[in-house]
């Protein structure tokens, strides 16, 4: 079934206004005919609304909503993923298996040892790319929400932006055995916001993991062996989904 993400004020009663550049994909690529199903979420709440189509005009579609799904898709905590910005185009591929794994919101962070550097106006076109990926990877899983994308941000604007969550942790090489990792990750509990920093192809700066221990930030380690920038990152969110998922 085709999902489609609208404005909350497009959800009325038992009515949904649909608009946009989805009216000619519903009309014209999909050929969709009146009452046929879809499902439809307005990215905020997380519900997902099973709708019957009514009316295919000129710029709107009409639907009608035939039962509201509650238990939505999403996990009980929010993950908030900082990624050091990659080389070429690894952000769009990490972005993409970030949202299909569930996390809530990406902020791209400079540091020192980051190859990529991005003036004000390249970062604002990249973010606008970024979050395009990420509403296509939110409607391709089923998502109930659209994770945010953020602008890039330093490394001290992401340890304070990262106050928001309950639990913080940051893989580094030189981090405490598996031990520690365990009840790092065992401490998670349904509710808990958690916020994992990955660095980039260089990783972090001894100054940047000093500043993110004084910070309150959690140093883990994720085995012995090296793990690619996009592999750290898939691999902490896959454990924290595997754990919180109920």
């Amino acid at each position: 079934m085709y999902q489609f993400f609208v404005e909350p004020d497009q959800i009325q009663g038992n009515k949904v206004i649909i608009t946009g550049k989805d009216v000619n994909h519903i009309k014209n690529v999909l050929r969709m005919k009146a009452e046929e199903e879809i499902s439809v979420s307005n990215g905020v709440d997380g519900k997902e609304y099973r709708c019957g189509i009514k009316e295919l005009k000129g710029e709107e579609i009409i639907c009608e909503v035939r039962f509201i799904k509650e238990d939505g898709v999403e996990l009980p905590s929010k993950i908030y993923l900082f990624q050091g910005l990659p080389k070429a185009d690894k952000m769009e591929w990490i972005i993409q298996k970030a949202v299909e794994l569930g996390v809530y919101e990406i902020i791209p962070i400079a540091v020192k040892r980051a190859v990529v550097k991005l003036d004000e106006r390249k970062a604002k076109s990249k973010a606008l790319r970024w979050q395009k990926i990420a509403e296509a990877a939110a409607k391709q899983s089923k998502r109930g929400i659209i994770p945010r994308v953020r602008n890039v941000m330093s490394f001290r604007e992401a340890i304070d932006h990262s106050q928001c969550a309950d639990i913080r942790m940051i893989p580094y090489e030189l981090a405490e055995g598996m031990e520690r990792t365990r009840e790092v990750i065992g401490s998670l509990r349904p509710g808990k916001d958690v916020a994992v920093f990955i660095g980039p192809e260089g990783g972090f700066s001894t100054e940047e993991i000093e500043d993110a221990i004084k910070a309150g930030i959690m140093p883990v380690t994720l085995g012995r062996r090296i793990l690619r920038t996009e592999t750290a990152g898939m691999t902490v969110l896959s454990i924290i989904m595997y754990h919180l998922e109920q």
